[in-house]
């Protein structure tokens, strides 16, 4: 079947095939040529460079899903826009070209100017425009009329002829997208599995080998959260590129020594293990961005005492692998705390998804300006210096705020009447906690029993006996940390410097 011009409908899939090979083609090069494949690079700018209130609103809504969904949300808008040129260039092929590379030269920008990265992570990118703007002019461009016979019109759109070559356009595109995929997941499988060798031994400290059995309250609320089910939050979208033969950590900036340290170097130093809870800033009143792990590493404070810290430093400055930057206090890492180079995590070695080959962590301080995952490089310097979230509208300085849970019953439960319990978790990092309250409806605030106090970094589990009367109950809590200062009612959200107020739930009991 001849026609003059292809539909709108038919310009529109013939956009979106070409689409998809240009996306697939740039994802196989990038992987066969180990670069941040152009989808990455590019959501890695949208994270980088989104406002406050938008990465807010990404977190709120979609949890730990928020990558996934940006990745979603990308590969929708590419897939709408390449709908749109191929409407547009079904009589205009010079808008396809266009369009094509305009698409082609924001994912070159966007993966050269990615850390790590050099101009030729723009190939995938230029290729991938290439061919997607050829395959669509293709599809579109009219043929001549063979059949069924002579025509007085010179030329046609063939649309069998463009039914196999969508078909076939499909086809590949699906191929160099699997491919790449099978690619990608080979080089993170290969990750973890170097990420699976044993660690040296640690010192013994006391506790972690052999935590209290009073740590524990409830049989549901373990006192260390299984690795799995701890919580990730960070702005990568792929995990970087380690190369263990040449990766090293420096220490460097306002010292007397600059100092760097391969992998094996780190583990020949002295392990130490501690109990450390860490927070994410934005976690919610009673929300689940906390979690409690024994960590393994090598104390930060012997590493700078080793290299010198010079008078006048302020900071410590630490950069990871795909270059995001955060910043804290040299006092957090001098002052007795036990901030770490982590290596290891209840365990074993470090996951990838916690900051293989190595972490800090920093007891007392949000994630955001200590938690440095996939560590390169530690910097003294002044507060000169500004870390990612900084400069987005966050606190400079970033000290965990006392807060408690209630995750016994939870929020919404039916329960029966009679003896039930009422428990969670408090934390004070560094400071540690000193009670915790609870009260039911508009009563008295009580006393509930702690679990047994393993350190002022790590939470601490506690337990209220509740007679439940039958009917709508409101469980409202609130910890008191050992310097006498009780969290305070007021609520406040996570942004600039970690939220606050009393958590509080409902339950019905019959």
């Amino acid at each position: 079947m001849t026609t003059d011009a292809p539909s709108r409908l038919e310009g529109a899939a013939a956009g979106l095939v070409s689409g998809a090979l240009a996306v697939g083609v740039g994802m196989l090069v990038a992987a066969i040529t180990d670069v941040v494949s152009p989808i990455d690079a590019v959501g890695s700018e949208v994270i980088d460079r989104a406002p406050l209130w938008l990465k807010e609103l990404a977190i709120r809504w979609f949890g730990t899903d928020d990558k996934l969904a940006l990745r979603i949300g990308i590969i929708t808008l590419l897939a709408v826009a390449a709908a749109a040129l191929g409407m547009a260039a079904r009589r205009r092929a010079w808008i396809g070209w266009t369009g094509f590379g305009v698409f082609g030269l924001i994912g070159a920008l966007a993966a050269a100017h990615r850390p790590g990265e050099s101009v030729g992570a723009a190939v995938p990118s230029v290729l991938g425009a290439l061919v997607g703007g050829w395959v669509l002019q293709r599809a579109l461009r009219p043929r001549p009329i063979e059949v069924p016979g002579p025509s007085q019109v010179p030329l046609g759109w063939d649309r069998r002829r463009f039914l196999v070559t969508g078909g076939a356009t499909a086809v590949a595109a699906a191929a160099a997208a699997g491919v790449a995929t099978a690619l990608e997941g080979k080089r993170v499988d290969d990750l973890r599995e170097a990420a699976a060798a044993p660690l040296p031994s640690a010192s013994p400290t006391g506790l972690v080998n052999e935590i209290p059995s009073g740590a524990t309250v409830d049989p549901s609320i373990p006192f260390i959260t299984p690795t799995g089910d701890f919580y990730r939050i960070d702005t990568a979208l792929s995990f970087p590129r380690v190369d263990l033969k040449k990766w090293r950590v420096d220490i460097k900036g306002m010292v007397d020594t600059p100092l760097s340290f391969s992998y094996d170097e780190l583990l020949a130093m002295p392990q130490e293990e501690r109990v450390v809870t860490l927070c994410c800033v934005s976690n919610e009143v009673g929300g689940e961005y906390v979690g409690n792990a024994v960590w393994q590493g090598v104390m930060l404070r012997d590493v700078l005492d080793r290299a010198g810290v010079q008078p006048g430093a302020e900071q410590v400055f630490s950069t990871s692998l795909d270059g995001w930057t955060c910043g804290f206090p040299v006092e957090a890492a001098l002052d007795g705390r036990d901030a770490m180079l982590v290596v290891g995590m209840n365990g074993s070695t470090l996951p990838l998804e916690h900051g293989y080959p190595v972490r800090l962590v920093v007891p007392g301080l949000y994630g955001y300006v200590s938690a440095t995952k996939w560590l390169e490089k530690i910097e003294l310097t002044t507060w000169d210096r500004q870390g990612y979230w900084v400069p987005r509208g966050w606190s400079r300085l970033g000290p965990i705020k006392t807060q408690s849970r209630i995750d016994v019953p939870r929020a919404n439960a039916k329960v029966a009447a009679g003896p039930q319990k009422i428990a969670g978790v408090a934390w004070a990092q560094h400071t540690g906690i000193l009670s915790v309250e609870v009260r039911v409806d508009d009563g008295e605030w009580q006393q509930a029993r702690l679990a047994t106090d393993v350190s002022d970094d790590a939470w601490r589990q506690w337990v209220l006996d509740w007679d439940a009367p039958a009917g709508e109950h409101r469980i409202t809590v609130r910890a008191t940390d050992k310097t006498g200062a009780t969290q305070t009612e007021d609520r406040a959200p996570v942004a600039p410097d970690g939220a606050t107020g009393w958590h509080a739930i409902r339950v019905k009991v019959s």
